[in-house]
């Protein structure tokens, strides 16, 4: 009976749950055994009509799974427990199954074979999703709203410049993930220790075999393990790509906030928001992000503890990564299917933004009042010092700042009420906002 959430179904696109379920794993680990045996028959190591056998019978509709836990009972070792139930299918050529590696050749391998999916996975999310911020930063690259520092106002800024610089972190996600696959998606066949002694003298050439039909590169060199930074990297990349997406929910959270209601997550027509207050709109989809974002962090301590082995190799690393591999692939992808549906159907309320810039009644363009002070020629030290005794008084009157300036003798001196107001206007004061936008969109289109 399924006890996670993930077992459930609860989290994890069915694609993605696909690569790390049993009876696929066990495909990848036969696949490798597949690879060893026809590798072996190529350097004359084995007969021909041996290695046929053994990857004709290297899958799951002979070797089965039951099988092979049965086996894992009676002897407490998963991977001889293949071994032995494939060798059990394959007759006489069964003696040559698993000629001269040790297990971690294949659990290493097997495991980046399933990497080798998963990452493909997320990179072409994550793609969609930085297609999907680029349309969106384009059709809101003129959107005015509050820019907003500390949680308080400051500048007019765009809702498509915000989207932009969201699309640029992702942008640099993806660079990311195309490096790290060079070190993650590697295999090895090496044998006990590393030293390919089991192997015999065409060693180095059964292991380039073998990860030239897997579709793998070869590790340079290892010990009885592929290393564990190559996996702790990728795990915390997968981290920050978490946490990026917590940052762009979180984002839309409190803009969803009744005091902004500038923005709001899609919301289904017959969507429940509470069991009591029918009312209810709340942002459950980024806050699952939000949640699912804690999870991920925490597997960046198991996968760098995984770092340190004694000596050539010990087991601290299998439980570990067992939960953490399967669980980090499983979730960032469901993350990005998240918020890939979320910015795509994002509900923008224009009006309720317009409102927001006029909230401070006109303090927000203190800086613009400042700047045309200073052109006109008074001293940014004293303009700033006025200006902030301005707002105050703004803000305890209840008054609008343009009444304020046009009260105030030295204002006065250096502006007339034209230029007052033209300074207020938030859409004077975007400074190159727009044409930053343009540029990243113009790059990135070039590719």
């Amino acid at each position: 009976m399924p006890i996670l959430p993930i077992d459930t179904g609860r989290y994890g696109t069915a694609e993605m749950r696909r690569i790390f379920e049993e009876e696929n794993r066990l495909q990848r680990y036969l696949d490798v055994e597949a690879a060893l045996a026809w590798a072996h028959a190529e350097v004359g190591n084995i007969p021909r009509e041996d290695a046929q056998k053994i990857m004709e019978m290297a899958s799951t509709r002979y070797v089965k799974i039951e099988r092979v836990k049965e086996i894992e009972k009676e002897i407490r070792h998963d991977v001889m427990a293949m071994v032995k139930a494939l060798a059990e299918v394959c007759g006489k050529s069964g003696a040559y199954v698993h000629l001269g590696a040790t297990s971690y050749d294949i659990v290493d391998t097997a495991t980046a074979l399933q990497l080798k999916e998963a990452l493909n996975l997320i990179e072409k999310k994550l793609t969609e999703l930085e297609k999907i911020l680029m349309k969106k930063a384009e059709e809101h690259k003129e959107t005015i709203m509050v820019g907003r520092t500390h949680g308080q106002h400051a500048l007019p800024i765009t809702l498509g410049f915000k989207f932009a610089v969201w699309m640029k972190e992702i942008s640099r996600h993806i660079q990311r993930l195309r490096e790290c696959k060079k070190r993650i998606l590697v295999g090895k066949m090496s044998g006990a220790v590393g030293t390919m002694a089991g192997l015999g003298p065409h060693a180095m050439k059964i292991q380039e075999l073998v990860m030239q039909r897997l579709g793998l590169k070869p590790a340079e060199i290892t010990t009885q393990i592929v290393q564990r930074d190559r996996h702790a990297e990728l795990v915390c990349l997968l981290a920050i790509i978490a946490s990026t997406l917590d940052k762009f929910a979180t984002e839309i959270r409190e803009l969803q906030r009744p005091e902004i209601a500038e923005v709001a997550e899609p919301f289904l027509e017959k969507q429940v928001g509470s069991s009591t207050m029918p009312h209810k709109r709340n942002p459950e989809l980024c806050e699952r992000i939000c949640g699912l974002a804690k999870i991920m962090r925490s597997l960046t301590i198991p996968a760098l503890e995984n770092v340190v082995t004694w000596h050539e190799r010990d087991l601290t690393q299998s439980s570990a990564e067992r939960f953490i591999i399967p669980q980090a692939c499983i979730l960032v992808d469901y993350m990005l299917h998240l918020m890939i549906g979320i910015v795509r159907n994002l509900y923008v309320d224009k009006e309720k933004m317009r409102k927001n810039l006029e909230m401070t009644q006109g303090r927000i363009m203190s800086e613009a009042v400042m700047i045309k002070l200073v052109e006109k020629g008074m001293n940014r030290q004293e303009a700033h010092e006025l200006l902030r005794k301005l707002a105050i008084k703004s803000q305890i009157e209840k008054r609008h700042f343009k009444q304020i300036l046009l009260e105030n003798e030295i204002i006065r001196k250096f502006l007339n009420e034209n230029e007052i107001e033209e300074a207020l206007k938030p859409e004077n004061y975007l400074g190159t906002a727009i044409q930053q936008v343009e540029l990243i969109l113009r790059e990135a289109k070039k590719g």
